[in-house]
């Protein structure tokens, strides 16, 4: 290595190449010498510009398959150098190490290999990133001194500011905040995959996602609020003005129930709950039916659909106000229809969750998290523990009225015909509430419940609760069982010739 000292210098080593070529070349124009690890050098010398590789530069040579390329003293020195500090500078002096006042990298794109099924382990492995993060750490840590930058979206402000005279101390700061919460989000994922990967017990919940932005308020307009992670991975917003906290809560919601509902479905929600459910033989008729449940709540709600949302259906559903409409896919006539709805968020589901991440919530001193309720009754037998066997018909209603309460808040009963939601009963405290609510929504929008079915979240502690239900005319009911009381509530159903279903599979949703 040749006497630097005097030479002003920056390191150039990205996986992600958009815009290094006019980086570095400003750089260059701006004083400084590149150098740069093998592909970036490649990349930067085929465009034109004069860069040294790593290699030549400390005279030591790239080994291991790359994996060795930067873990070198005159690199780590010339980043980690106090430049006030009279004894480091002598050190550098002494050992010929230069001033390396520019860090730019970028990952190995392991968090995206990871999602790819097909990848092999030692791919997974091989991409973990060590020289990288060890020099965007060294480059934060002396932030007073060096700038230090991880993504190409920093490159157009940082050298409009160099070329202007210097990078302030405020601005090396915030380069350095971002690129330690970049190597954090990275070590996450590679912390999580190992668990998964090789089957450890969860050691510790890391939660690392990025701030969207900020919404306009939270629950309510005293709370501040934020927007984490990937949301625009499955949600495309196609129209309306800025989504809410509450907005995107009922979103998830009501994409995660009409996700396990049959093709043509529709689900509409309020706050968290379901108001209406049904399958149709079209977007149309699902909405209709759907709608039909409780349109006084359905005021306001969120609309989902499982199947594209037609012109028809855009000119139904602009006869409500609703917040959301949200569908995975929309005829083009049927956009211009909804738009004409100025306030109202029209979003496209690009996909949807079937991850098997823990759901979390916050309590006091910690968090708790749990795996995702991914119950499902499409492989049970539906037989009825009154003697009294379903029909085709009602097994089908039952299915339906599972999923729906699947997805309703605890204590809740929710009561199903033609599979349709006809009755809601939700979030109460007691059961024999939540069936007599159910049963007064039904009447109240003109549903009769006599040969309906209902479902359960959770078992009859008492018969009590089965009477109510008994009473308004249900055929058949699906439950848990499981209570010390069931042969009073087998009894019971018996008595009013009543077909019902223990699926062994509580629901609560708090």
């Amino acid at each position: 290595m040749t006497d630097s000292s005097s030479k002003k210098y920056a390191i150039l080593s990205v996986s992600n190449k958009d815009q290094i070529e006019n980086f570095a070349q400003r750089l260059f124009a701006s004083g400084y010498r590149i150098l740069a690890t093998g592909n970036t050098a490649k990349a930067i010398k085929n465009s034109g510009i004069e860069c040294i590789e790593i290699s030549d530069f400390t005279g030591f040579p790239e080994i291991f398959s790359g994996r060795v390329k930067t873990l070198q003293p005159s690199i780590f020195g010339g980043i980690l150098m106090r430049r006030d500090n009279e004894e480091d500078k002598f050190q550098a002096e002494e050992n010929n190490i230069p001033q390396i006042d520019i860090v730019c990298v970028n990952l190995y794109p392991f968090p995206d290999v990871v999602k790819n099924k097909n990848a092999e382990l030692s791919q997974k492995i091989e991409n973990i990133d060590i020289g990288g993060p060890s020099l965007i750490r060294a480059a934060a840590k002396n932030y007073k001194f060096v700038s230090v930058l991880t993504n190409p979206s920093q490159y157009k402000d940082f050298l409009n500011e160099l070329e202007s005279g210097g990078v302030s101390l405020d601005t090396r700061i915030k380069l350095a905040s971002t690129a330690f919460s970049y190597t954090s989000f990275y070590d996450t994922v590679i912390a999580n995959f190992f668990e998964e990967e090789f089957n450890l017990d969860k050691s510790a919940i890391r939660l690392n996602y990025p701030m969207v932005n900020k919404l306009r308020y939270g629950e309510n307009p005293h709370q501040k609020a934020y927007l984490f992670g990937n949301m625009s991975e499955y949600f495309e917003i196609l129209h309306g003005r800025e989504i809410s906290y509450n907005n995107i809560i009922d979103l998830a919601a009501a994409v995660d129930l009409v996700n396990e509902l049959p093709p043509y479905s529709c689900a509409i929600i309020k706050h968290t709950n379901p108001c209406g459910a049904a399958n149709g033989r079209t977007t149309l008729d699902s909405y209709k039916k759907a709608l039909s449940c409780d349109p006084v709540s359905a005021f306001g709600g969120i609309v989902a659909f499982n199947s594209k949302v037609d012109t028809q259906t855009a000119n139904e559903l602009n006869e409500l106000f609703l917040e959301i409409v949200a569908a995975p896919d929309y005829e083009e006539a049927a956009i211009q229809i909804l738009q004409k709805k100025k306030n109202r968020r029209v979003i496209k589901i690009v996909k949807f969750s079937e991850d098997d991440r823990l759901r979390i919530k916050d309590i006091p001193g910690g968090l708790i998290g749990q795996e995702p309720d991914k119950s499902s009754l499409n492989e049970f037998e539906f037989i009825s523990v009154t003697g009294r066997e379903c029909s085709a018909d009602e097994i089908e209603d039952l299915k339906f009225a599972w999923t729906v309460c699947k997805h309703t808040k605890s204590n809740s009963i929710v009561y199903v015909k033609d599979k349709k939601s006809i009755g809601v009963g939700a979030g109460q405290m007691s059961r024999i509430d939540s069936a007599k609510i159910a049963a007064e929504k039904a009447a109240a929008n003109g549903f009769s419940l006599k040969g309906a079915v209902a479902a359960s979240d959770a078992f009859f502690p008492f018969a009590d609760g089965l009477t109510v239900i008994a009473e308004n005319g249900i055929s058949a009911v699906i439950q848990p069982g499981g209570s010390v009381r069931d042969e009073e509530v087998i009894a019971e159903a018996k008595k009013y010739n009543i077909a019902m279903v223990f699926t062994g599979i509580r629901n609560f949703k708090h």
